[in-house]
């Protein structure tokens, strides 16, 4: 094995990753091949194989996952490498009665690789090349080139956001019942009340506020609210 494999090697564990969520939609391209590599018919780890947390360059999970899904297949080292994943999560906003669609990275700075390592835990000379070649591309997690293979509750939670690319966007609540926000835009701007009620499926959030000495239920956008802790 090179030497190179040894330089500029981190010390953190795979944990880091795992903790790790710069919102850019993948590619056709890249989720015909992500899918691919991802189905619910795969076992968890595929024999022989390890799955091992490749840094990236901010930005470039994306471009840096289909390099190298090319470079697999043109190499012919699908027995090598399995799978390269880059987990997303697609979210829902409504603002004005107008829906946006987000897709987020779960994981930013970082790739999932499933590949077969050599018996002393080094990644194969012709695999490393191929990787450490891409542009965008730091190191693997681990320490001084031995790359530390996840955890089987790291993979498992990987794998059940890495499955989830086709499904229906949900819209994220940050607020809950009872909470103290304040107003920050439309007719009662500046009046503060509590969270009464959540209505996720119209992105709508019920606020109790106190209007001429009585409460009255308010149903206002998320956007239209903040946190009163917070302003």
């Amino acid at each position: 094995m090179s030497e190179q494999q040894n330089t500029n090697a981190g010390t953190t564990t795979n944990s880091a990753a795992a903790d790790a969520a710069a919102a850019t939609p993948a590619s056709p391209m890249a989720k015909a091949m992500s899918n691919a590599y991802a189905s619910t018919s795969d076992p968890m780890t595929k024999e022989g194989m390890s799955w091992c947390v490749l840094r990236v360059a901010s930005n470039k999970e994306t471009s840096v996952r289909d390099t190298l899904l090319r470079k697999v297949q043109i190499e012919k080292m699908e027995h090598l490498v399995s799978r390269i994943l880059v987990p997303t999560e697609k979210t829902k906003t409504i603002k004005g009665g107008k829906q946006k669609v987000t897709e987020t990275k779960l994981y930013p700075g970082y790739v999932f690789v499933e590949m077969k390592l050599e018996d002393d835990k080094r990644i194969p000379q012709d695999v490393f090349f191929l990787i450490k070649e891409t542009t965008g591309v730091g190191d693997f997690v681990g320490t001084k080139g031995f790359p530390t293979p996840m955890k089987p509750v790291e993979i498992e939670k990987m794998l059940a956001a890495s499955l989830r690319v086709d499904e229906q966007p949900q819209i994220k609540l940050v607020f809950e019942k009872g909470e103290a926000v304040t107003i920050k835009e439309g007719p009662f701007q500046g009046y503060e009340g509590t969270v009464d009620e959540l209505i996720p499926e119209k992105g709508l959030v019920r606020v109790l506020v106190t209007i001429f000495g009585r409460q009255a239920p308010v149903e206002l956008e998320e956007w239209q609210i903040g946190k009163t802790d917070e302003q």
